[in-house]
């Protein structure tokens, strides 16, 4: 009987590692983070009008400083406070932060989505950071006429546990200053390699940072200079404006279920360097067109391969559509960087205010074979 009794609390432990080590390796998924929307609200308790009282009052977060629990609707004197998404989201006042760990493999790339929206301040900034990497991103720029963005922010894994915090650095009069952030996402990133079939790697843009369902707005991907490892694997933005990542359910892309949107000019340029052989003979390919959201007008898009370069013309009326071009160079180094920019600014007919551009997209890279010589 004892000997039974044994038997049967064995089975119940084997039973209760195999739920345990299967909730461990579904711990990491694409997605929402747990109440990555703050649709979970804080206990009116622990709650002083809009002010979050206690660290861990807001489910499955941990704050520290002035943090706000703002739903749709609420104004702050005669201005609106816009929530990006669904019931409720979180605005950071001076200082303040918020914070979630998560289970990761160290040693793999990772893509942050959320939402941000200035509040008060024309400066505002978000500091964003994954141990040991940290960034601070300006939100002062608002590409979209809602009066907020999706941003995007890739970190390396260092640790089997990453601790995300999102931080607002301002000190302002008003100590309630600060971003509103909701819909915080991620997704596992694969780099890929470059092949025999193209040079460059993630030439397609099918490689990138999470696109939240039912959003028609894109993600903006940050300048390099607020990024050490970028959202778009391989690819840099090398420019003093984001660009944005866009998706086939919600806009025209040429090829594939993602593409890039060049939304700011000439300071919205995206670059790769690719390994050449000196003398060689290449070819860039690419397609450009538009997103289908009303960005309409004279378009250009420069590109560049080493110290050649082409313009191609695309007239847009703002319904999708796309051309393909080629610029043939001759390698002069081992390495040969690949650039991509608008030559002009442009917003949309419906609003002109929501900054928008070409779309890039089907990109290659490959050498020309040198025709046979008759002997």
């Amino acid at each position: 009987m004892q000997r039974s009794s044994r038997m049967g609390s064995v089975v119940v432990l084997l039973a209760l590692f195999c739920v345990v080590t299967s909730h461990l390796a579904l711990a990491f998924t694409d997605g929402l983070l747990g109440n990555g929307n703050f649709e979970k609200a804080p206990k009116s308790s622990d709650m002083k009008g809009t002010v979050v009282l206690k660290s861990n009052a807001i489910p499955e977060w941990e704050i520290s400083g002035f943090v706000e629990y703002i739903k749709a609707g609420q104004k702050q004197g005669d201005m609106l406070l816009v929530v990006p998404e669904g019931y409720a989201a979180v605005r950071l006042g001076n200082e303040a932060s918020i914070k979630q760990k998560l289970n990761v493999t160290p040693g793999m790339y990772y893509s942050l989505t959320f939402s941000a929206a200035r509040t008060c301040a024309q400066d505002e900034k978000l500091n964003v950071s994954v141990a040991p990497d940290s960034d601070v991103l300006p939100i002062q720029t608002v590409y979209n006429s809602e009066g907020w963005d999706l941003y995007a922010w890739a970190f390396r894994a260092s640790y089997s546990v990453a601790v995300i915090i999102l931080h607002n650095p301002g000190v302002e009069e008003d100590p309630a200053c600060g971003p509103l952030i909701d819909s915080i996402a991620i997704r596992a990133l694969y780099p890929p390699k470059a092949t025999n079939k193209n040079l460059l790697k993630n030439a397609d843009f099918e490689e990138g940072p999470y696109i939240l369902p039912n959003t028609s707005w894109g993600v903006l991907i940050p300048p390099n200079i607020e990024d050490d490892n970028s959202p778009l694997p391989a690819w840099t933005v090398e420019s003093l404006k984001a660009i944005k990542y866009i998706d086939s359910d919600h806009f025209s892309v040429a090829q594939g279920k993602r593409a890039i949107e060049l939304v700011g000019g000439r300071e919205s340029a995206i670059a790769q360097v690719a390994r050449t052989i000196v003398g060689k003979t290449y070819e860039l390919t690419f397609a450009i067109g538009d997103a289908s959201n009303s960005c309409e007008g004279s378009m250009i898009v420069e590109a560049f391969a080493g110290s050649d370069t082409i313009k191609v013309p695309y007239e847009s009326k703002g319904k999708g559509g796309y051309k393909r071009a080629v610029l043939r160079f001759k390698a002069v180094a081992i390495r040969t960087r690949v650039m991509f920019f608008s030559t002009y600014y442009h917003t949309s007919s419906k609003d002109f205010a929501s900054l928008c551009g070409p779309v890039v997209d089907d990109v290659k890279l490959l050498s020309v074979r040198s025709p046979r010589r008759l002997v």
